[in-house]
């Protein structure tokens, strides 16, 4: 059997999984029931797009409720004093200046499920984080990127 994929991620970003769980499960549930209820009320099912569209608007409620439950249930919280503070990992701010141009940065490591980088969260897969992670200040980086090889230097780690 497959390895079960283990979900990092912080406290808030757990809290905020288990809010959307309830979420979907106390009050999307019961609007998309209800639009199935006023979509059948218009006939003939095997012609009505409102039914169909409902349908599938239940079907993708379920599965996110399924895949968040599961992603909930293998979390592993990420603790802030897991490395010494010099280092980059996993819950950790890193501020670092891209070389040569000199563009400033600032991103905390995060599990998949929470990140966001418009928040200023990136996930630890990510390859920014791959090649920060264990690193600490003052170390320069060289980042693959799809767009090509990036130069980096860290700055600063909270």
């Amino acid at each position: 059997m497959a390895e079960e994929k283990k979900h990092y991620m912080t406290l808030d970003g757990k809290k905020k999984l288990e809010e959307e769980l309830e979420f979907l499960k106390t009050e999307r549930r019961k609007e998309v029931v209800e639009r199935i209820k006023v979509a059948r009320s218009f006939g003939d099912l095997s012609e009505n797009s409102e039914y169909d569209s409902a349908k599938e608007e239940q079907a993708f409620v379920e599965g996110r409720i399924l895949q968040v439950e599961k992603m909930i249930r293998d979390a592993i919280l990420i603790e802030e004093e897991t490395a010494p503070g010099n280092i980059v990992s996993l819950g950790k701010t890193v501020r670092f200046l891209e070389l040569p141009d000199g563009d400033e940065e600032e991103y905390i490591i995060v599990g998949s499920a929470e990140s966001n980088p418009s928040e200023g969260k990136i996930s630890n897969d990510s390859p920014l984080a791959q090649s920060l992670l264990g690193r600490s200040t003052k170390d320069r980086v060289t980042v693959s990127t799809p767009g090509g090889d990036m130069q980096i230097e860290i700055l600063e780690i909270k």
